[in-house]
């Protein structure tokens, strides 16, 4: 029997926002499979299908897991929330499938079923924010590097579109958004209108009316969708608003119109259109038929009126003066000083964990009033400095003898106190591992965790790399894994390791990681993968017992 993948968009979660052939999809199908999350929202759907559940970051295993059973005859719906080629999972099967040299008019036959994204589930709770030009831009950078993002959010932000913001932040990514409202602001006025919506039409919706400049002081996370209007963007109560443009050739609170139907498509009551500068470029003769009041220097007035209207409604503008014309001259007043958010992760040292009142002097300075301080479990604190010279911060932090290293997905060395110093013997190895590998780029955090002692106080043994001092040797253990319901201690790889090799080995183990790595992959699914690094061997652990959590997690 030929086997079928359906992708299914189901919309933001609710039934009444599910379509019909979304709904027949799923119940034709033999396995379902998706995020755990999406798996839940349809279960009023499901009826004897066979369920295959993944976390997050398990997009690939879910792909090739649709196709094998696909290929095996089955019929496979893989669904996603929202539009399931928005961000979802349509363009990733077939991606799986064309490297298993799959063409359309092979088996297994594949049908993407489109469902409402969230851009237009957002804007139906906010009024009507994209009635004009607007654009999708995703801030995760897990896969798509940042320097590609941010030219898109400046693209977006110099050609006027609404933008719809997808992923803005997470737990780790906290950054991303503030430069985005940094950007923008280079272009739009601190009151441009921004809806906040997290969990469109589910239980625990909710939406908030804000301004641009006043966005980050609200709650958002991977749930919330942000949508940013543009110059003409405006608030009417609780309605976000974006005009199409009909105010430039019609009025809109009498019946009768200035221009007859056959006149109102004419590129001379089009002044801003192609066609009309066309005209003017290559037939400046040629003689209009159109009414008298037609004439472009009218519909210019007509244009810029209605314009001056709808910016003034919003937020006050001169009525002489456009909403662009005032965010062009804002944003030139703010030209000559650009400031960004310098993110760094800060620690006293490698063993040390004292800071001195000196450096909690220097990073409360370098922080101000506009920046912030995190404590986070790494043993560092997170310095978030809002500045147009990240170079004279960052040598700031070196002369008042603190290390710097960069955030995000990056190498952590997490060592122990050493007894407050007592325990030295490990203390040279360890500054020499974090100077070679602490703050390297990888696929995902690998934090490499540091016992100066058999004592093994510090948990180093559940880190993605553990690493336990004993009498010039080290014990070394391999794919810890510190949260979740698998949580587990990392496989003892070996015993005894001389301390002498131990740093070249390390190095040549997290090389192994950054070249090999899928996009995404933390070290542990990377160990399992392999199977082998650098002479040491996965095993398998024998399966937790699982019981039902509390939390429900």
């Amino acid at each position: 029997m030929s086997g079928k993948i359906l992708i299914v968009g189901f919309g933001p979660g609710s039934f009444e926002h599910i379509t019909e052939r979304a709904r027949t999809a799923i119940q034709e199908s033999q396995v379902i499979i998706g995020y755990n999350t999406y798996v839940d929202l349809i279960r009023g759907l499901l009826t004897n299908q066979v369920i295959v559940r993944t976390g997050m970051t398990e997009e690939v295993s879910r792909a090739q897991k649709a196709v094998d059973l696909a290929v095996d005859g089955q019929a496979v719906a893989v669904i996603s929330s929202g539009d399931a080629g928005v961000y979802g999972m349509a363009g990733l099967i077939f991606e799986v499938l064309i490297e298993r040299g799959w063409r359309p008019q092979d088996s297994p036959e594949v049908e993407v079923i489109p469902g409402i994204s969230a851009i237009n589930s957002c804007a139906a709770l906010l009024g009507a924010p994209i009635m004009h030009d607007a654009c999708t831009i995703s801030l995760s950078d897990h896969l798509t590097p940042w320097e590609v993002i941010e030219k898109r959010i400046e693209a977006a932000a110099a050609a006027d579109f609404v933008v719809a913001l997808y992923n803005p932040r997470s737990g780790r990514r906290t950054r991303q958004i503030a430069e985005t409202q940094r950007i923008l602001l280079q272009h739009r006025v601190p009151e441009t209108p921004v809806g906040l919506v997290k969990s469109a039409y589910r239980d625990r919706q909710q939406v908030v009316k804000t301004t641009l400049s006043d966005m980050l002081n609200h709650d958002i996370g991977m749930l919330t969708t942000v949508i940013i209007g543009n110059s003409t963007t405006f608030y009417h109560g609780d309605l976000m608003i974006t005009p199409r443009g009909y105010q430039r050739k019609y009025t809109l609170d009498t019946l009768e119109q200035r221009l007859r139907p056959g006149e109102r498509l004419h590129p001379t009551n089009e002044p801003w259109s192609l066609g009309a500068k066309s005209a003017a470029d290559f037939e400046p003769s040629v003689a209009v038929d159109a009414a008298p009041a037609a004439t472009p220097t009218a519909a210019r007035i007509w244009a810029a009126a209605a314009l001056a209207r709808v910016a003034g409604a919003r937020s006050g503008v001169s009525p002489n003066r456009t909403a662009m014309e005032e965010s062009r001259e804002s944003r030139e007043s703010r030209s000559a000083v650009v400031r960004a958010v310098f993110e760094v992760a800060v620690s006293p040292g490698v063993a040390n964990k004292k800071f001195t009142p000196a450096q909690l002097i220097i990073l409360a300075e370098l922080a101000g009033d506009e920046g912030e301080l995190e404590y986070t479990t790494a043993h560092q604190l997170i310095l978030r400095s809002l500045t147009a010279a990240p170079e004279q911060v960052a040598a700031a932090l070196r002369d008042h003898g603190l290390l710097a290293s960069p955030v995000g997905d990056v190498v952590k060395i997490k060592a122990c106190d050493f007894c407050n110093g007592e325990k030295s013997e490990g203390i040279a190895y360890a500054e020499e591992i974090s100077r070679r590998l602490a703050g390297l780029s990888v696929e995902k955090e690998l934090r490499i965790g540091y016992n100066g002692c058999a004592m093994a106080c510090y948990g180093a043994v559940n880190e993605d790399i553990g690493l336990v001092f004993r009498k010039g040797k080290f014990d070394l253990f391999l794919g810890g894994k510190t949260t979740g319901r698998s949580a587990a201690p990392g496989q003892r790889v070996a015993e005894g390791i001389p301390a002498a090799q131990l740093p070249d080995l390390l190095s040549r183990i997290v090389s192994l990681y950054r070249e090999k790595a899928f996009p995404n992959e933390r070290f542990h699914k990377f160990f399992a993968r392999v199977g082998h690094i650098d002479g040491f061997t996965h095993k398998d652990q024998a399966p937790a017992v699982i019981a039902d959590a509390v939390c429900g997690s």
